[in-house]
């Protein structure tokens, strides 16, 4: 009988976190009798009578959580006394809050993403990096987006906020200006209406209002990605970055920040991709030009080829087994 493995979701929105969820399970059945209990996240989803007699059964259980809720619903089962292997993501690169800290010390195994964040929690955990579902996320140079005139599109996918830099791309982006033919595409929810209207504000200012589009979050991003020529991620901090996995992963260029999330993991400058210093508006203008003037080459083919080697959902999940088979 396979042991059980259960990936917890309580979160009301989709986030790269519901993604990178559901990139991986797939790859657990072998080993796992894989459930879901949450919501808005796709997987076979398990109730809570059903939960409750699992981790109450002599089967062998590992419940891995991935927000401060669902780890506290989960030590009181423990307090309870139900018996399984708690696992816990932690998904920020921040210092964590004093409660995160103490929840994560009662974790029995604690994942981080990516070397700073590992460093900067201060207790014992393990590095597993995300991966993208190369199957899902692959190229389509067919791909159109409906009511976008424009042939090449730059798209910024991600939360709209002063954090994700696009303050900074919008002011780059008036090179669009001397170039018709390519638009930016701006993906993703509004943390602040008025935040929206200071970037609406710049793409008047600069005259490329007729160039610059903005998008609600949307269930298939990969239809973006796919469209897309040049990927602009200029976030000033991520847990991970995502994002820039999924679009090379489609065979975009990516321009995105040094040091921040994994871009410097992901990316080696002019090689799979393009890396500019967070907030260098010139700096990433240079990169925007060159990149439309076919000065410097897309590298979309070298991106993919990046993650199918090192970054697919498969190598995630063997590198979550080893934590969940771990003593």
């Amino acid at each position: 009988m396979k042991p059980i493995l259960i990936h917890t979701h309580f979160h009301r929105r989709r986030t790269g976190v519901t993604r990178s969820i559901e990139n991986v399970l797939p790859f657990f059945e072998g080993k796992y009798e894989t459930y879901i209990y949450g919501y808005n996240v796709e997987g076979k989803k398990i109730s809570f009578s059903e939960l409750k007699k699992l981790l109450f059964s002599n089967r062998e259980v590992v419940v891995h959580c991935h927000r401060n809720n669902e780890i506290m619903r989960m030590l009181f089962f423990r307090f309870l006394g139900g018996k399984f292997k708690l696992i816990a993501t932690r998904h920020a690169e921040t210092v964590p809050s004093g409660l995160t800290m103490k929840l994560l010390k009662k974790a029995d195994k604690v994942v981080t993403l990516i070397k700073s964040m590992s460093d900067n929690l201060g207790i014992e955990n393990t590095i597993v990096g995300h991966g993208v579902n190369i199957n899902l996320f692959k190229p389509d140079s067919f791909k159109k987006l409906e009511n976008i005139p424009q042939e090449n599109i730059i798209l910024c996918a991600g939360r709209v906020r002063k954090a994700k830099g696009q303050i900074v791309l919008l002011e780059a982006a008036k090179v669009l200006k001397n170039h018709e033919n390519w638009c930016l595409v701006i993906v993703g929810k509004v943390d602040k209406p008025a935040f929206l209207e200071d970037l609406k504000v710049l793409a008047k200012k600069h005259e490329i209002e007729n160039q610059v589009y903005f998008i609600d979050e949307t269930s298939d991003i990969v239809s973006y990605y796919q469209a897309s020529k040049i990927v602009v991620v200029p976030s000033f901090s991520e847990g991970f970055s995502l994002v820039t996995a999924e679009a090379m992963a489609c065979e975009c260029s990516v321009i995105a920040t040094k040091n921040v999330g994994v871009h410097s993991e992901l990316i080696t400058h002019k090689k799979n991709g393009y890396l500019f210093e967070a907030g260098n508006i010139s700096e990433l203008e240079d990169l925007l030009e060159k990149s439309i003037t076919n000065q410097i080459p897309l590298l979309g083919k070298e991106a993919r080829a990046e993650i199918l080697e090192d970054w697919s959902a498969e190598k995630e999940a063997d590198g979550l087994i080893k934590v969940y088979q771990s003593k």
